[in-house]
């Protein structure tokens, strides 16, 4: 038998895996709808609640494709470009040189000058050189051996990113801050908080109103935060995560690349609104944009490898390592069909270790699973969890289909 998103995940909860989930998924014209909440959450109190649609979950990396679009909005309005040297507005990337390595006593980092500017298709591309530091052992050493970070103290962007670049520009690809910083940009050019454009540009349009980056602080969306319980009193994020959360306590500011709350209803609009390419966010070639493979040869050859590397699995987000993948903007990027579900040129990313989303406009449909996890974490559990959303509602939408037909 096919697996089934109720039948799995309520087999979760009753062997104590997981507290729940939230999936969403609809076709562009919205007639085709599934919604469910499933399970419980646990309040602060320690009082159980049935989930709802409308809790509001914490997106870890799920914040990347509404800060993509806020920078897009921002090509669109004329204050950027997507391929234009940033140096004007973000002259620390300008700055940024490439670690090659350590000198043979370990201490001193190998610097050389970057070979070319980064540009905001880069940043939306993961293919600038900024990368994450446990993407990157150099990176990593160098954080350890130079950032100023210190316990308790919270940091911008600028300050938490400032680790040399991984790779020269443009030259491969690797998962990173660059949407961290793309959202610092936005906020340059137009003046206002991350927060605060997304709210005047995307979420009003699309009539969301539970949206608000860490820390949650309106007293109407805390009563509804998931990630507020005994095991998360600070409300950051760690069942998402699978643990820690310091990202989260120990960051100053809007962050594009991860600190965004907001429920699976709202963020399904966001997703219909791509999928529908309904020009309420973005102009529609620029929609178009998004689902092209926006690596050059390069950059494609180092996310192959990313692909096949260890870490690959959480880069495939779900899809078959045989199978044909480029990278769009903010999300791994099908190059062909995929047998029962994604169609070619499917967007798809998730959030932390709970989260997974999904734009197939081959095949008219999107949808958000978030896997509602118990710590310590099953890793094994969740993400087959998440596996039978993305091909489950595929399913879900044939069968729909049929009854349609029938009726």
């Amino acid at each position: 038998m096919a697996h089934d998103i109720e039948i799995s995940f309520q087999a979760a909860i009753d062997a104590g895996k997981i507290n729940g989930g939230v999936i969403c998924a609809t076709d562009a014209e919205g007639h085709f709808v599934y919604d469910k909440a499933i399970g419980e959450r646990t309040l602060l109190s320690g009082e159980n609640r049935p989930q709802q649609l409308d809790d509001v979950l914490f997106l870890a990396s799920a914040t990347k494709l509404i800060t993509t679009i806020a920078a897009l909005q921002c090509v669109d309005d004329g204050l950027l470009s997507l391929t234009g040297d940033l140096s004007s507005v973000a002259p620390e990337l300008a700055a940024k040189q490439v670690i090659t390595g350590f000198s043979d006593d370990g201490e001193t980092p190998l610097l050389e000058p970057a070979k070319r500017p980064i540009t905001l298709e880069m940043l939306l591309s993961h293919s600038s050189g900024l990368c994450y530091h446990f993407c990157n052992p150099h990176v990593a050493r160098w954080r350890e051996k130079f950032s100023s970070s210190e316990h308790g103290q919270p940091q911008s962007v600028e300050e938490r990113f400032c680790y040399p670049l991984a790779f020269h520009p443009g030259s491969s690809w690797m998962y990173g801050s660059g949407l961290d910083w793309a959202g610092r940009i936005v906020e340059r050019v137009t003046g206002g908080t991350l927060g605060e454009r997304m709210q005047q540009r995307i979420f009003d349009p699309l009539g969301i109103n539970d949206a608000q980056f860490y820390p949650v602080t309106r007293e109407d969306l805390r009563s509804r935060l998931v990630d507020l319980n005994p095991d998360d009193p600070d409300a950051v994020g760690r069942a998402v995560l699978g643990g820690g959360g310091d990202m989260n306590k120990t960051g100053r500011g809007d962050f594009g690349g991860h600190g965004l709350f907001m429920s699976g209803a709202s963020y399904i609009k966001i997703l219909r609104s791509l999928l529908a390419n309904d020009g309420k966010l973005l102009k529609p070639a620029t929609v178009d944009e998004m689902f092209q493979q926006r690596l050059n040869s390069e950059a494609s050859a180092g996310h192959q490898a990313a692909l096949a590397s260890p870490m690959g699995i959480f880069f495939r987000v779900g899809v078959n390592p045989e199978a044909k993948m480029g990278y769009g903007m903010s999300g791994l990027l099908t190059l062909e069909d995929l047998d029962g579900w994604y169609g070619e040129r499917t967007l798809s990313w998730g959030g932390g270790m709970t989260s997974a989303w999904f734009i197939d406009r081959k095949n008219g449909l999107c949808g958000i699973g978030a896997v509602q996890a118990k710590l310590p974490m099953d890793n094994e559990v969740v993400g087959a969890l998440k596996q039978t959303f993305r091909q489950d509602v595929y399913r879900k939408q044939a069968a729909w289909k049929e009854q349609q037909q029938g009726s």
